[in-house]
């Protein structure tokens, strides 16, 4: 299958690394395009097929996907238009754009067509993807759309009605995390580790805890439960993180950035 992926910005980087990392999809098959050729040039050393042009890119493709900013994506669909057929599988990775819109960019109706909202630990195979299928798309369509965003990460099909939460929880809550991850490393320096050594203890601590939840099936809070002895250390650190206001920080960033999302310009 030929696959396009338009962007070779952070997405679209992130994607393309996690499939050459993955290794089942041949680097002959993937044709990225970029505005600029400098920033194409690492992929192309690597087997890619890239190039500047997007509708020489598009021709013959069976499956795009449009890694650009939001108020791009209606440009980059209309200069491709011609070189499009109704079959051809597209799907858009820019968030806030809905299908409503997307429809009005294309000229066939029954386009299948899908949004995809993952993040940039596609490049590690390690995202969290959440995939909106239009009315128009194929069983057999969904399928070969999941299958690709699963060779990056974990893929959940969800409504489009869910997309802008999915945009904020695993899309945005990469740098969420990654946030806490720098609060702690911080914390730890301050208590005598170097840097590097504070920040490797306190990635293997969010490792080990992302996966015993992933595992355990159980609330966080329990997990907790088993870590957190009366009048102890763990609960003296809990309570004053809660009395600074972390879990409502939390929310809040979160909430905020969701009605940003909402607001559609």
């Amino acid at each position: 299958m030929k696959i396009v992926v338009i962007g070779s910005g952070n997405i679209g980087s992130a994607f393309v690394r996690g499939l050459l990392r993955e290794g089942s999809i041949s680097p002959d098959n993937i044709f990225m395009t970029d505005i600029s050729s400098e920033a194409l040039a690492p992929f192309a050393e690597k087997g890619i097929n890239t190039m500047q042009n997007n509708v020489e890119a598009v021709k013959n493709a069976e499956l795009i996907l449009f890694c650009v900013k939001p108020y791009l994506i209606s440009n980059v669909i209309e200069e491709i238009l011609p070189a499009l057929s109704k079959d051809t599988v597209l799907v858009s990775l820019a968030a806030g754009i809905d299908f409503t819109q997307l429809y009005c960019y294309i000229s066939f109706s029954s386009q299948p067509l899908f949004r995809a909202i993952p993040n940039t630990a596609m490049s590690v195979c390690q995202s969290m993807t959440c995939i909106a299928a239009s009315a128009h798309a194929t069983e057999s369509q969904r399928d070969t759309v999941i299958n690709l965003f699963s060779r990056v990460g974990k893929v959940l099909l969800i409504n489009e009605s869910l997309i802008d939460a999915a945009t904020v929880l695993a899309s945005c809550g990469t740098a969420f995390a990654l946030r806490y991850l720098r609060a702690a490393t911080n914390a730890g320096t301050e208590t005598g580790f170097r840097p590097d050594v504070a920040q490797e203890l306190i990635i293997q601590t969010m490792l080990g805890a992302a996966v015993l939840a992933a595992e355990s099936g159980n609330n966080p809070e329990a997990e907790i439960d088993r870590v957190t002895t009366p009048g102890g250390i763990t609960i003296k650190g809990l309570n004053e993180m809660e009395h600074a206001g972390f879990s409502s920080a939390v929310m809040k960033g979160i909430l905020a950035a969701y009605e940003k999302i909402k607001k559609k310009p």
